[in-house]
């Protein structure tokens, strides 16, 4: 599929790029790019050859939230939907087997934050800042602060949430919202290389990993341990699971087969 405001890329060290592309506008979400990211997500979910995905935003911004030109005119319910596509991308991301590194610089604010923040994994560059700022505008971020809640906790959400600060990478890192920062001028190469490592693993088991996961979140704790138990059992039974072990005795490099 052809995309306008999104990039997408692969490579045979099964890395797949997506890279928000209106820099002129500092990333912010139209409801097309929205779209599109969306669709990009499942496709490269779906493609065998893609075992981790790379997001990052073109230009000198991460994303800026969503494009306020688009906010006049509409209906409650016409504002729902718009709302609804907008914030798609950050539950979809939970709902995909294949795991998504953000590649964070720049200013990552608002549904920027939150995709960052509903991304499994974060690199960020020294001088990334991040922020729900959307209260300063007589809106709010009620959205993107799940995912931001679910990292930070209730306490530090709710005060991202009401004052629409932008904090540091360095205080991001302290707060678990991104878990490494890098020099501005290394961070392409980095987060690739980060990729690049992650994509070496069993796919079948950071995938089998990472849903499991997201589907535990919520449960009770006697309950997380039987659903874990369970991804675990899949997991032994599948043909990486032994080549993985045979690899390991026999001191060679695994040779993976499945996604």
């Amino acid at each position: 599929m052809n995309f306008e405001t999104i990039i997408l890329t692969t490579d045979d060290n099964f890395v797949g790029t997506l890279t928000l592309n209106r820099p002129d506008n500092m990333n912010t979400f139209s409801s097309q790019m929205a779209e599109e990211l969306n669709l990009a997500l499942l496709d490269l979910d779906r493609d065998p050859k893609v075992r981790v995905v790379l997001l990052k935003g073109a230009g000198r911004a991460f994303c800026a939230g969503i494009d306020v030109n688009e906010l006049a005119g509409k209906t409650t319910v016409q504002y729902r939907e718009w709302i609804e596509k907008m914030e798609a991308p950050l539950v979809t991301i939970s709902k995909i087997k294949t795991p998504v590194i953000a590649q964070v610089q720049g200013v990552a604010a608002a549904n920027g934050m939150g995709l960052a923040s509903a991304s499994d994994l974060v690199m960020a560059a020294d001088n990334a800042r991040m922020g729900l700022t959307a209260i300063n505008v007589g809106l709010n971020c009620v959205g993107p602060v799940i995912p931001v809640a679910r990292c930070v906790g209730r306490k530090k959400a709710l005060e991202l949430l009401l004052y629409g600060n932008l904090i540091k990478a360095e205080e991001a890192l302290e707060l678990g919202l991104i878990n490494r920062i890098v020099p501005k001028d290394e961070l392409e190469d980095q987060a690739y290389a980060w990729a690049k490592e992650l994509a070496r693993k069993s796919p079948i088991a950071v995938q089998i990993a990472k849903s499991a996961f997201y589907a535990s979140e919520d449960m009770g704790y006697d309950g997380q341990f039987a659903h874990m138990n369970e991804a675990f059992a899949r997991l032994c039974s599948t043909e990486d699971a032994k080549e993985g072990v045979a690899a390991f005795f026999e001191k060679r490099v695994p040779v993976w087969q499945e996604k």
